[in-house]
C-alpha cells in the first residue's frame, strides 16, 4: 500500500538522482598567478597574472566514433614581471625587465575515448604599457596597501603580440582501483611574445576520473555524455615534472621587431619546472591550488622562481 510519505519522498529521491547525475555544458572560470601565495615575502620576476575563462561542450552524440568530447575556450589573460622587487628604479640594478602581456586566446579541445587530447589555441594581444601591466600593479599595491612601485619606465616597448600553441596529453596508465595515474603531456609555442617546446609527466593520485571527464584537463563539462564518469566527485593530489626549450621569450628579450626596450637579457634555453597541486570538484564546482617551481630562466644575476596558483570554476546550463 502506498502510503503519503511515499508520494512525497519518491519524487523527491528521484529528483536528487536527477541533479546528482547532472552534467553542464558550460563553465565559467577564473586563476590568480602569484609568488606571495607561498608566504615567502617574495616579489619578484613572475609577480602576478590573472585570467578569466569560459568554457562550452558540443553536443558529444553527434562527434565520430572515437572522439569523446569536444570543448570551445575563451581566455582573457594579462601577466607582469618584475625584477627582484615592483620598487627598482635604477636600471642598472633591475635583474629581469619590467614587462606586461595582455591577450585574449580562442581555443578548441579534443578529447579521444583513448584518453589523449589534443589542444590549439590562438591569443592575440600586446606587450608594452599597453599591456597595462603597470596600471593593474600599482591599483593591486594602492588596494591592499604594498609598497610603492618604481620603475616601469623601463618596461619593455609595446609589441602586437600574435602567438600559436598546441598541447598533447595521453594516458599511460591507471592502476590501483583507479586511484594512482599517470600521464604524458607536451606542447608547443611559436609566436612574437613566446616560442618554445616541452615535456613532462604528471602524476595524479586520490579520486580519479577519466582524463575526458576530469577537472585536470578542464572536461567535466559534457553534452549527451557518451561514457559515465567513474566517480561523481573528484580529489586528488598531483605532481608534474617538466623539461621547457625555450626559443624565444619577449617578456626577458623585448620585442622581437623592434630592439629598442631599455632592459632586456637574454632567455635560458632549458628551464626545468616542477608543479604540486591539490584540487576537488564537484560536477557544478572546482577548487585547485598549485605551487611551481622553476631553475633560473634567463641569463642575468636572477634567481630561481616560484609562485602559487588558486583556481576556481563554475559550471551551469
Amino acid at each position: 500500500m502506498i502510503n503519503a510519505r511515499s508520494l512525497f519522498f519518491v519524487p523527491l529521491l528521484f529528483l536528487v538522482s536527477l541533479v546528482n547525475a547532472q552534467t553542464f555544458k558550460n563553465e565559467f572560470g577564473f586563476r590568480s598567478d602569484n609568488d606571495s601565495y607561498l608566504g615567502q615575502g617574495s616579489d619578484r620576476y613572475y609577480t602576478n597574472g590573472l585570467f578569466i575563462n569560459f568554457r562550452h561542450a558540443a553536443d558529444q552524440q553527434k562527434l565520430k566514433e572515437g572522439l569523446e568530447k569536444k570543448t570551445y575556450e575563451i581566455v582573457v589573460g594579462q601577466k607582469m614581471f618584475n625584477p627582484y622587487s615592483g620598487d627598482a628604479p635604477d636600471p642598472a640594478t633591475q635583474d629581469r625587465p619590467f614587462a606586461g602581456y595582455l591577450y585574449a586566446e580562442g581555443a578548441m579541445n579534443w578529447f579521444y575515448s583513448n584518453e589523449s587530447i589534443l589542444k590549439t589555441s590562438v591569443q592575440i594581444g600586446t606587450t608594452g604599457p599597453n599591456s597595462l601591466a603597470e596600471d593593474g600593479q600599482r591599483v593591486l599595491h594602492d588596494t591592499f596597501g604594498f609598497y610603492e612601485i618604481q620603475g616601469w619606465d623601463y618596461q619593455i616597448k609595446n609589441e602586437l603580440a600574435l602567438n600559436l600553441a598546441a598541447q598533447y596529453t595521453r594516458l599511460l596508465a591507471r592502476v590501483a582501483d583507479n586511484q594512482v595515474e599517470l600521464s604524458l603531456e607536451g606542447y608547443a609555442n611559436l609566436g612574437t611574445t613566446f616560442s618554445g617546446a616541452g615535456a613532462g609527466v604528471l602524476f595524479r593520485t586520490g579520486s580519479l576520473n577519466q582524463l575526458f571527464n576530469s577537472s585536470y584537463t578542464n572536461a567535466v563539462i559534457g553534452n549527451h555524455a557518451k561514457t559515465t564518469a567513474l566517480v561523481k566527485r573528484e580529489f586528488y593530489f598531483y605532481a608534474k615534472p617538466q623539461l621547457n626549450v625555450v626559443a624565444y621569450d619577449a617578456t626577458i628579450q623585448g620585442s622581437m621587431f623592434k630592439h629598442n626596450s631599455p632592459v632586456t637579457f637574454d632567455q635560458k634555453p632549458l628551464v626545468f619546472a616542477q608543479q604540486l597541486g591539490v584540487n576537488y570538484s564537484s560536477q557544478r564546482f572546482t577548487v585547485d591550488f598549485g605551487m611551481i617551481f622553476k631553475t633560473k630562466e634567463l641569463k642575468s644575476t636572477a634567481r630561481a622562481h616560484q609562485y602559487g596558483s588558486i583556481s576556481m570554476a563554475y559550471r551551469f546550463n
